[in-house]
């Protein structure tokens, strides 16, 4: 049973004695906290710690039990870091992919083959360039596109087989 005589604020024997405050706390586990958050993938660790054992600075006045401190400073880690990956995911999708800038040799020659590809498209019968358009451009299943066009599945296979040799001839390549 406890000592009810016993003070409230004594660290528990596997805490540092200085760890009852938030700078004791800081200098004996800040450390750890930077592996923590490395360990865990963060691409700023240092960041994270810092962040971190300021929100436990503004939380409350007083610490309470250490032990609680250096759980609740390790779940402000663990959300940290989590949040910082979630942000990234979000960015990434929303930046748009630049591409290395071409020579003026390559833009004229893609200016060159988008041209051919267009025209040898523009030729092709209305049904063909139909489905191969719903299809390559529009990236829609067979399903769809027989729907768009109201036809059966198997017509749209049909146009998009004889379109496809029919550029491939057109274009110089075999089918």
């Amino acid at each position: 049973m406890a000592n009810p005589e016993a003070p409230s604020h004594v660290p528990s024997p596997e805490m540092h004695p200085d760890e009852t405050d938030v700078e004791g706390l800081f200098r004996a586990r800040y450390l750890e906290m930077v592996r923590l958050a490395g360990l865990l993938g963060a691409d700023d660790p240092e960041d994270i710690a810092q962040e971190a054992f300021t929100r436990l600075m503004n939380r409350e006045p007083g610490l309470g039990e250490a032990q609680a401190a250096l759980a609740y400073l390790r779940a402000i880690v663990i959300n940290l870091t989590r949040n910082r990956h979630r942000h990234l995911r979000v960015v990434r999708r929303r930046t748009p992919v630049v591409a290395a800038p071409e020579s003026c040799e390559q833009a004229a020659i893609a200016y060159e083959d988008h041209r051919e590809v267009i025209a040898a498209l523009a030729a092709l019968p209305t049904r063909r360039r139909e489905a191969i358009v719903l299809r390559y451009w529009l990236d829609l299943p067979e399903r769809e596109i027989a729907a768009a066009m109201g036809v059966s599945p198997g017509t749209v296979k049909s146009h998009l087989s004889r379109g496809l040799a029919a550029l491939a001839r057109t274009l110089g390549s075999t089918p």
